[in-house]
């Protein structure tokens, strides 16, 4: 029965949608969220690509984190919103530590609870009153908060109602100042200016009744002493003290003085540069107006960054809004344009109204702590004070709303698992354990008390949710997704480009060890959530973006075969599973990853016997059993299973298939059949036989594991111990290179190498031994070097493959003890031929054509029928009559008398290693004798603990050369 919605159903649901996921009783009544009164960003850049994003389907709860998380990934879009969340909630931090400076300051300064005259511990006295009084607020505003929504929102009419006010009183008090400035005096010495905090008058002395008096000042520059003939301070004889008007209004001309910067240091005199002023130094004096931090450009682009950080307080409360889609762009647009030419307009009246050495005394010491703004506004000084301390609370309002829904819209996403308490909530959605979590985290935003000192703290965090805010818009642009439809229409990736490389240089304009924080802090939430975060499929541009890579590379990757420099083993491990669809021998898998050390391409394969029709599920099923099982042993790679009629099949198709153009495996593993011998089921190991020739036919290498339940897993390193690698047959170099990777885990990062070869009567062993030593030094390969010494009838079935191998073999060694040139010249020569052979079977039937008897009986030539045929008394009767009615096929006895003597020689050499590698013959060409072959690999690795048989796939695996 088909169970698909009906076109109707469908279309009401859709049509019937709803974003509001966070309490919608509350958040329905909340219906105007006031977008425009938050303040813009430096440009529209970031605003446009936020609006293309925004617009570009359905945007839930979680606003800025949604739209980077659903087009960069769980990873970016995890590390960003944290980073984002963070300053959100240091910007509520900032924004109450605001309005209790201007409380403490212009409203209620008698309020401070702690008080110093001392000008320095003065400082400390402010911060300490700061801390009080911010964790009291933070405590109301969060039970406002905790209250509901739709209290805030009614809160922000009125803070709205008075920031207009505020605005326009300005404007008034600007325009007002051009025809009628107000008097704002500001006492100068020289061109020193000077604070009104200890003096009465702006006078050296003063007339009372008739006499001259010194006054307060001369007292603080004269060392408290009242007589006019006294020592004073060299600067203070030489000048005169004067005042100027602090605001000497909008046609002064004033904005010429202050057109240009003037960046001060820390203590430094503010000064009035066009006043006349003796040409000495004097002491330093309390009475002076200090610069209380050093200033540069890049540290006032820090400070005043965060006021311009609003553009994300509507897409943070995106699931309050009915239609996020619509507001968020309009609402945001409309605010930046709005703010900027507020802002705008407002430096220029202040650069043109006000004297700069006001502007630059940030505590209004030079003008007996008023507020500078307020007394240029008209008709009241409190009309600004009220309207700043109404605005900097509202402000701290809506951040402490926005960022719990935040932080609970990335709990609930389920990426970060330990943050998972968080997604809960009151029975109407509201973040209450995130609310709590926001509010700690602010307290501690509050408890540092210096503005200068979270504002850089905010800038970095906000600039990189920009930055990905714009990475985000290029990439879904570039890639030309088919889901990229957004309805705002006015973007283009090149102003997205444009707006992350602004924020990018603004991030270290304005603190580079602040951006430096800030991205290792977002890069250890990036990697921790590609660890052990939930694996999430949004179809995000981060994958898009693979998918073009990985294209891009394979086509690369098709231009040619790699270089002998740059091969390594590129895996295809073949598992066997039960009848419960588990894996038979996990222990082939650990062994490939410690093989592989995380590197290059593995693919593990396995073949289900059924119809692809009615064993799809359980292909499936066994699938995920694979990719569980890659994952508990840190195997990076993919997982196939094959359905079809015969396990040889099988195989053979992944074989095949498996990879996708030049990144495809060049390297089959595999485990031996254990127990073949006692089986009666003949079928296992015709399979194994089967898979050595369909890999040789495709020309691909070959590892076979004995004994593979025996091999270490990744918590079991050895201490010490040997590989011995037992090289007997040139194969391309991959017995000398597999234990070279193995060494790279740390399972057998402790043991040895040593490496065997076998050498015949005939040969020089000691000049073997030296030239295979020279050989592995140029391979830079530590290993030691053995040489054993054999007869040549005792390895005699691999003459004929030595007869081709030797030749290039001993080439090789021979080409060390060659001149640089010659080495050079005969390298190309080698390599051409080592390209031209091929490794032969030493099991194949090729050697045979020489034998002088035609007729063969095929058998199993096992070892104790070897002993028997040498003169050992059968144990049975029937054993002694078939020794009598039978011809022994001699290509038989000398093959288990090879496979004997080299046995005996092995086990006694590497009876003790760890592991022990094996060139590996091929099978012979007549499926007759497959029975003998699996018997000679059988006696060949007798009484060993642990071995891998290697075959090369043909071709060079290893060079000298750079």
């Amino acid at each position: 029965m088909d169970t698909r919605p009906k076109v109707s159903s469908l279309l009401n649901r859709m049509a019937n949608y709803t974003n509001l996921t966070q309490g919608a009783r509350e958040h329905e009544e909340a219906e105007n969220v006031a977008l425009g009164k938050k303040k813009p960003t430096k440009t529209l850049l970031t605003a446009i690509s936020m609006s293309a994003i925004a617009t570009n389907g359905v945007v839930p709860a979680g606003g800025s984190y949604f739209m980077i998380s659903r087009a960069l990934g769980p990873e970016f879009g995890g590390a960003v919103g944290l980073c984002f969340y963070l300053g959100t909630t240091f910007a509520a931090s900032m924004y109450i530590l605001g309005a209790i400076e201007i409380f403490l300051m212009y409203i209620a300064p008698e309020a401070a609870i702690f008080h110093s005259d001392d000008a320095l511990k003065g400082s400390a006295a402010t911060l300490n009153n700061m801390r009080v009084y911010g964790s009291a607020f933070l405590l109301v505003m969060v039970l406002v908060v905790f209250v509901g929504v739709r209290y805030v929102n009614k809160f922000a009419s009125l803070f709205l109602a008075c920031v207009i006010v505020s605005i326009l009183a300005i404007y008034a008090g600007a325009i007002k100042s051009s025809f009628a400035p107000p008097d704002f005096s500001v006492c100068m010495l020289g061109n020193r200016t000077l604070s009104w905090r200890h003096i009465d008058v702006c006078a050296k002395t003063q007339e009372l009744d008739n006499t001259t008096v010194p006054t307060r000042l001369w007292e603080h520059f004269c060392n408290s002493s009242k007589l006019l003939n006294a020592s004073c301070d060299e600067y203070f004889t030489h000048n005169n003290a004067t005042t100027i008007q602090g605001i000497p209004g909008l046609a002064s001309g004033i904005i010429a003085e202050n057109l240009w910067s003037s960046y001060l240091v820390k203590g430094e005199i503010l000064e009035k540069t066009s006043l006349h002023s003796a040409d000495v130094l004097g002491a330093m004096n309390q009475d002076y107006v200090l610069a209380d931090i050093a200033t540069s450009f890049t540290l006032l682009v820090g400070i005043f960054f965060p006021s311009v950080t609003g553009i994300m307080a509507g897409s943070n409360r995106s699931g309050d809004l009915k239609d996020a889609q619509k507001s968020i762009p309009i609402g945001t647009i409309l605010a930046i344009l709005t703010t900027s030419l507020v802002y705008l307009s407002n430096v220029v009246l202040f650069g043109a109204c006000i004297e700069g050495v006001v502007l630059k005394d940030k505590f209004g010491d030079a003008v007996k702590g008023n507020l500078v703004v307020g007394t240029l506004s008209w008709p009241s000084p409190w009309v600004i004070v009220i309207g700043s301390f109404f605005s900097t609370c509202g402000a701290g309002l809506q951040s402490l709303t926005g960022a719990p829904r935040l932080l609970q819209a990335i709990a609930k996403d389920n990426i970060i698992p330990f943050l998972r308490v968080f997604g809960h909530g009151k029975a109407n959605g509201e973040p209450t354990w995130a609310l709590l979590l926001t509010a700690g985290i602010a307290e501690l935003g509050i408890l540092i008390a210096s503005l200068d000192m979270v504002a850089p703290i905010l800038s970095m965090f906000f600039l990189m949710c920009y930055l990905f805010v714009n990475l985000a818009c290029a990439l879904q642009t570039l890639l030309r997704t088919p889901n990229w439809r957004p309805r705002f229409c006015y973007y283009h990736w090149t102003l997205s480009f444009m707006g992350m490389s602004i924020c990018v240089a603004l991030m270290f304009i304005s603190s580079w060890y602040y951006a430096i924080i800030a991205m290792v802090i977002a890069g250890m939430i990036y990697k921790y959530i590609e660890y052990h975060g939930a694996e999430k499929e949004w179809g995000d541009g981060i994958r898009g973006l693979s998918l073009s890579a990985a294209r891009f590379a394979l086509l690369r990757l098709e231009e040619g075969p790699p270089h002998t420099k740059n091969w390594r083993p590129q895996l295809l491990v073949l598992l066997k599973l039960d009848e419960d669809l588990h894996v038979k021998h996990p222990c082939l898998l650990t062994f490939a990853s410690q093989l592989k050390a995380g590197k290059g391409l593995t693919i593990v394969g396995s073949v289900m016997v059924g119809n692809f029709l009615e064993n799809y599920g359980e292909a499936l099923a066994a699938e995920q059993t694979i990719k569980h099982l890659m994952e508990s042993e840190r195997v990076k790679g993919f997982c196939q299973v094959v359905v079809a009629n015969k396990v040889r099949e099988g195989i053979s198709h992944l074989i095949q298939s498996c990879g996708l153009g030049g990144m495809k495996h060049n390297t089959v593993v595999m485990g031996w059949p254990n127990a073949w011998r006692q089986s009666e089921d003949a079928r296992a190991w015709k399979t194994f036989i089967g898979t050595v020739r369909v890999t040789t036919a495709a020309h691909l290498a070959l590892l076979v594991a004995k004994n593979v339940a025996f091999f270490p897993s990744n918590t079991e390193p050895f201490a010490e111990g040997n590989i011995d690698v037992w090289w007997i047959v040139h194969d391309g170099g991959m017995l000398m290179l597999l234990p070279f990777l193995l060494k790279q885990h740390k399972v057998w990062r402790k043991c040895k190498i040593r490496i065997f070869t076998v050498a015949q009567m005939e040969d020089n062993s000691i000049q073997m031994k030296k030239d295979l030593a020279t050989f592995l030094y140029h391979l830079r390969i530590e290993a030691e070097v053995e040489v054993v010494e054999m007869h040549d009838s005792d390895i005699s079935a691999y003459t004929y493959e030595r007869t081709l191998m030797m030749e290039q073999r001993s080439q090789m060694l021979r080409q060390m003890r060659l001149s640089k040139t010659e080495r050079d010249r005969e390298a190309q020569l080698v390599k051409d031929r080592n390209s031209m052979l091929r490794l032969t079977s030493i099991g194949s039937d090729e050697d045979e054509e020489t034998e002088t008897y035609q007729e063969k009986v095929h058998m199993t030539w096992t070892k104790d029928k070897y002993m028997a045929s040498r003169g050992h008394k059968p144990k049975t009767l029937e054993g002694f009559q078939d020794l009598l009615n039978m011809r022994p096929d001699q290509s038989n006895v000398r093959r288990m008398h090879t496979a004997v003597k080299l046995n005996e020689v092995i086990v006694n050499k590497s009876h003790e290693a760890k592991l022990v590698l094996l060139n590996m013959p091929g099978p012979p060409r007549n499926p007759e004798g497959d029975e003998n072959y699996m018997e000679f690999l059988e006696v060949l690795t007798e009484g060993l603990e642990r071995v891998l048989l290697v075959r090369g796939g043909g071709s060079e695996v290893i060079t000298i050369y750079s």
